[in-house]
């Protein structure tokens, strides 16, 4: 089986990148599903039904999000009924949405995508960790493999997850802070891991957003309005084999690439 992660799709210019890369992607690694997150899609800050709806449509089969899926009260209602676009499951019970989802694949194959949201740099949620061992025991019974979007800020939350659920799911793949690693790897018990999928979004930018604003920012120490920026988009993610018999990875593939100037 192969699984293909998109790394935090921001604004237009991710969007576009969807549209446009990912046909080709899909020739490369013949995905059996597509996971992308999808928080900052609608102008660099959550989503919109609209935007939801194209990104789904350029052939992602599930969106994960993260702290700033909250952005746009409008899509409250979205999260609250769609299966294919859900929210950290370590949200407090009455939070609108699913944390987890079950996809159908070819074959018969039932595939659980797990979002989670770290706690380390980032608000005060529900441990995690004792999520992630309640969502397993909830759904063992209804899939035959799990993969987890961690959408946090410190790398060292994202390893310790890595850790914790190697040889219980099939990959842990970290989101939120718009930068690639270079630390992908198939933990010993089985289990596809990268620190962060890296951003899908302007390249000349500031992890999305213009770089004129952060510069200024930065020298005047003055809150500033963001803005997502243009330009030539590129997509980030992964690639994941998994044996089916198993559930567990096989390998693990870095995806970087970029639009044409």
């Amino acid at each position: 089986m192969n699984l293909l992660f998109i790394g935090d799709i921001v604004g237009k210019p991710g969007r576009r990148a969807c549209r446009l890369l990912l046909p080709d992607l899909v020739q490369e690694f013949r995905p059996d599903a597509i996971i992308a997150n999808g928080e900052n899609a609608a102008g660099g800050f959550g989503l919109t039904a609209d935007t939801a709806d194209e990104i789904l449509a350029s052939g992602v089969t599930v969106m994960t999000t993260g702290n700033h899926v909250w952005n746009k009260k409008e899509f409250y209602k979205v999260l609250a009924t769609s299966e294919r676009v859900i929210r950290p499951a370590n949200y407090p019970p009455g939070a609108p949405g699913r944390g987890a989802t079950v996809v159908h694949l070819a074959g018969g194959m039932r595939l659980c995508v797990l979002n989670l949201a770290g706690r380390v740099f980032m608000a005060p949620l529900d441990c995690p960790f004792r999520t992630a061992d309640r969502v397993l025991e909830e759904f063992s019974s209804r899939c035959d493999l799990f993969v987890v979007d961690f959408h946090a800020e410190a790398t060292s939350e994202k390893v310790a997850m890595g850790w914790y659920l190697d040889g219980r799911v099939a990959c842990v793949v970290g989101t939120h802070t718009h930068v690639q690693t270079a630390d992908e790897r198939v933990l010993p018990c089985g289990t596809a891991y990268i620190t962060d999928l890296g951003m899908t979004g302007p390249v000349d930018s500031v992890i999305g957003v213009r770089k004129d604003i952060i510069v200024e920012r930065f020298l005047g120490g003055l809150p500033a309005r963001f803005e997502t920026a243009s330009g030539r988009a590129q997509l980030s993610g992964v690639a994941v084999t998994v044996d089916e018999a198993t559930g567990k990875a096989k390998g693990i593939e870095r995806v970087l690439v970029t639009e044409t100037a």
